[in-house]
């Protein structure tokens, strides 16, 4: 069971290995909130993820040592179980779904693990690890549902208090619910009064739903671009600990969550993956209440693929309203496409596409389609441009 003195023991065994991350004020994105970022997306690996893996192979007995470790992750995961073995001289194996990013898998093999790539998805990578545990003798280092794990990741609760004693919420990225149980135990053994939050993703919400029914369950499917806590059922002892210490958890949408990420890289010059990002998602969409009280969002990690950021940006800047799609129709001749061009730029947006389609069905022969996508200012700047062209006498609708 999780105590204070295994927290303590847990933070003497990662002194000299983790970072004791920044806590750092964020006014730009909540100028009348005090609001603090956890930033554990610059901690070693990019993740809190080392704090757990490295206290629980700090732990493990000489005879345990000599048969290596094994573990399962599609990212974070496998990168601190790695890292933490590297570091101990043990040997480890890291059972990885095939469709994780190569940059992931080449992280882990950095490290000095040895990968074994699986056809399917984590559950299938979980089934692998164990069978090799079986098998081999080697210690599996579960990503969540184990104590010593959970105290690792508990030391990130210790350190808030420490850096900000007057805190009065935390809130937190929920997957399978090692990092959420760390932290609330911490703060409710030493804080009582300061409430934690936990943030799921909308399309992997299964400890919101496991809280909700009182019982685990599996979920059907479970996909987010968070994917880092798309988890289809959270552990055992997670979820005892979360229906002990934690106050209330909410959900956020993949779209809340990419304008949350590009946020983070527009004002506070920080890169956050899906996951880290969910808690500020939280804040920004009105999901939980924050007036007057002093809250830490904690940034999980920053390991986001870098061949889908550019996608992540897009849709953060279209949920921001900043980019906008218009479909107008105009009649089939010479300047038409100049004239609403120098309407758009007489009204301060910028066109970055034009599609100009005359063979659709939806119209008559004398018409014409002009796609557009404009970068705009906000949401009452994307209207006046609309209602500006209508006044105009072209029809305009947004995609």
């Amino acid at each position: 069971m999780l105590s204070l003195d295994l927290l303590y023991q847990a933070a003497f065994a990662l002194k000299d290995v983790a970072r004791n991350t920044d806590l750092i004020r964020a006014p730009r994105m909540f100028p009348n909130d005090e609001v603090y970022l956890k930033t554990e997306n610059l901690q070693l690996t990019g993740s809190f993820k080392l704090r757990g893996a490295y206290n629980k192979i700090a732990r493990l007995s000489e005879e345990e040592r000599a048969k290596g470790v094994v573990a399962c992750s599609a990212g974070n995961h496998s990168q601190g179980v790695a890292l933490a073995a590297q570091r101990a001289g043990l040997s480890a194996v890291i059972c990885i779904p095939e469709g994780a990013p190569i940059s992931k898998v080449e992280a882990t093999r950095s490290y000095g693990a040895e990968v074994v790539l699986v056809p399917g998805v984590y559950d299938d990578a979980y089934e692998r690890a164990l069978k090799i545990a079986n098998e081999t003798g080697r210690t599996l280092i579960h990503p969540f549902d184990d104590d010593d794990v959970i105290a690792g990741q508990g030391t990130i609760g210790l350190e808030i208090l420490n850096q900000l004693s007057s805190v009065d919420a935390v809130i937190v990225p929920v997957g399978g619910g090692g990092l959420i149980s760390g932290i609330a135990f911490a703060i409710k053994s030493l804080k009582p009064s300061c409430k934690v939050y936990g943030v799921q993703a909308a399309g992997a919400p299964s400890m919101v739903e496991a809280l909700k029914k009182g019982k685990r369950e599996a979920l059907s499917n479970a996909a987010s671009l968070a994917d880092g806590i798309a988890v289809k059922m959270p552990g055992e002892k997670t979820f005892e600990y979360c229906r002990k210490y934690v106050d209330e958890i909410v959900t956020v949408t993949d779209d809340e969550i990419a304008s949350a990420i590009l946020t983070l890289m527009e004002q506070q010059k920080l890169v956050s993956e899906g996951a880290g990002a969910t808690p500020v998602a939280a804040l920004l969409a009105g999901k939980i209440d924050i007036k007057g009280k002093k809250t830490v969002c904690l940034i999980s990690g920053g390991n986001i693929d870098v061949t889908i950021l550019s996608r992540v940006i897009t849709r953060g800047l279209m949920m921001q309203s900043r980019l906008v799609e218009l479909e107008i129709e105009v009649f089939d001749r010479p300047k038409q496409l100049s004239q609403v061009s120098q309407l758009v730029a007489d009204l301060g947006a910028n066109v970055f596409n034009v599609e100009h389609d005359r063979k659709t069905d939806s119209i008559d022969l004398k018409h014409c389609i002009l796609r557009l996508g404009l970068e705009t200012r906000n949401r009452a700047h994307i209207d006046e441009v609309v209602t500006a062209i209508r006044e105009h006498g072209w029809r305009c609708k947004e995609l």
